[in-house]
């Protein structure tokens, strides 16, 4: 079976180093349960393809969440990816949204002007009290590659350059980043200079269609046959879901006892389909009670010790 892949390279003699990412399993995987307009195929495809070309960058044991959502018909894209590269995602649309085919960025998501980008670093092993990193911005470009090359040039300081695409059956993506200069003479920062210029005029060559039908290692190929890369060993991104229903009855206890009370009476149970993944969670009467219980013992066991203490 074939697997998904994110190649790293880096220009030898030059301070550039690249990537370039697959996503088909994952991607068809993910829209298994769920059918998108093909705009926002499009914009949500591009969002995952850059999730996992900025998180295999990272050295970070945690989750990259990026989000966009706004005051247009799509109201949210959320894409979270790991640092093993395990990716899941989803969107919301308005209930009234009507979403012709090749609607932009703008008119889905920012059609009044507040629109926003935000990147949450959520680290595994968080101190007590530590809160995750959230950088949030304006919607700043009129796609979703330009949105994150002025996010990384605002706040990270990186000179960063991104080429996506996405169809039904694939999203690929490239991106090319400047690396920090570390002293050197004039001459060398010059050098530096034109040979950033040099490897981002050879990207700007890619378009979208040609994105779509040729496999990320031929798009190596075509566009650096002249360049001397040096190629590392491929990662391999797949997608995955963290729901559970452990979390599910989590998030049903912050609601309360009393609502969940008052959804039951009214339905009978209650049902929930994880939007990344579509995996059902049922929960009857039965069950309810059951994730209040677990509450009330633990209440009355803490209790009981601090009396008898």
């Amino acid at each position: 079976m074939k697997t998904d892949t994110l190649q790293k390279f880096m220009f030898e003699h030059a301070g550039v180093r690249g990537e370039l990412v697959e996503l088909e399993q994952s991607w068809q995987q993910m829209q298994s349960h769920r059918s998108y307009p093909k705009a926002v195929q499009t914009l949500l495809g591009e969002l995952m393809a850059a999730a996992a070309l900025l998180s295999a960058n990272l050295k970070f044991n945690g989750t990259m969440i990026m989000l966009i959502h706004g005051d247009g018909p799509v109201k949210l894209m959320v894409v979270e990816c790991d640092a093993n590269l395990r990716l899941r995602a989803t969107a919301k649309l308005a209930d009234d949204a009507v979403i012709e085919e090749n609607e932009s960025l703008k008119d889905l998501v920012h059609a009044h002007g507040q629109g926003r980008f935000v990147i949450t670093l959520d680290p595994n092993d968080k101190m007590p009290g530590q809160q995750a990193y959230q950088g949030i911005v304006p919607l700043d470009g009129d796609d979703i590659a330009t949105v994150i090359e002025n996010y990384m040039l605002r706040s990270e300081q990186l000179d960063t350059k991104l080429w996506l695409a996405a169809n039904d059956k694939v999203t690929r993506g490239m991106l090319l980043q400047k690396l920090p200069k570390i002293g050197g003479s004039a001459s060398k920062v010059e050098d530096e200079a034109e040979a950033w210029n040099h490897a981002v005029m050879l990207g700007d060559t890619l378009k979208k269609d040609e994105m779509l039908e040729h496999s990320a290692e031929t798009l190596m190929h075509r566009l650096f046959w002249e360049q001397t890369l040096r190629v590392f060993e491929p990662l391999h991104p797949e997608f995955h879901c963290s729901c559970t229903r452990e979390k599910v009855g989590d998030m049903l206890k912050m609601l309360g006892a009393a609502e969940i009370e008052s959804a039951i009476a009214e339905a009978g149970r209650i049902d929930i389909n994880c939007d990344f993944c579509g995996q059902h969670y049922g929960f009857d009467p039965v069950d309810c009670a059951q994730l209040f219980v677990t509450n009330t013992l633990a209440e009355g066991t803490v209790a009981a010790a601090e009396i008898k203490h």
